[in-house]
């Protein structure tokens, strides 16, 4: 899975977000860059809305993946059925939930066709396709994350992960899993939890 941010829709947002200090200090030690719009990527940075210390939802800065000892790569998705019970996710489901808004989400799949007649093994072999997908009637999809601070290179840095569930609808056709996508009304919700 990938994000995509259209520096359109998500102008007034960017702007704000890339003159925070802290932003750019993130940027530095981590070696990534602040643009935040475009294709992003586990370990990039995005904004992503949490509550800050007065309670109040505020856009920051995030890196894209928890990191875990027992692999290199970021994790960058969360299972929302298991949440609550892994101790890697668990304290982040109780205390430090997150909104990622993006123009929509890419997810890699194999193409569908209504008169398919292949068998498994061919669609199998068949080369595997980006689908850009979209809150229908809206220009900015929420994302409902988890995040935790983590020490990179001697400062504590919010690092973000997606929950994912089951996939439904047309989606199902696309992938497996699918995030857990909030409507704009359910954002302060989540937030709370």
């Amino acid at each position: 899975m990938s994000l995509r941010i259209e520096p359109m829709e998500m102008a007034e947002v960017l702007i704000k977000i890339r003159k925070i200090s802290f932003a750019q200090e993130m940027s530095i030690k981590l070696g990534k860059s602040l643009s935040m719009s475009g294709d992003l990527y586990p370990a990039d940075i995005a904004p992503v809305l949490a509550l800050n210390k007065y309670g109040q939802m505020t856009i920051f800065p995030m890196a894209w993946g928890f990191t875990h000892q027992a692999t290199p790569k970021p994790l960058a998705n969360c299972r929302v059925e298991t949440a609550d019970s892994k101790p890697l996710w668990r304290d982040s489901w109780y205390r430090r939930r997150c909104v990622i808004p993006a123009s929509w989400y890419y997810e890699w799949g194999y193409p569908v066709y209504e008169e398919d007649s292949r068998s498994m093994s061919e669609h199998r072999n068949t080369k595997k396709i980006k689908f850009a997908i979209q809150t229908e009637g809206s220009d900015i999809t929420y994302i409902a994350g988890l995040y935790r601070y983590e020490d990179h290179g001697g400062m504590q840095m919010p690092m973000f992960s997606i929950l994912t569930r089951e996939a439904a609808g047309i989606v199902r056709d696309i992938h497996n899993r699918m995030p857990i996508i909030l409507g704009k009304e359910d954002v302060k919700e989540w937030i709370r939890p």
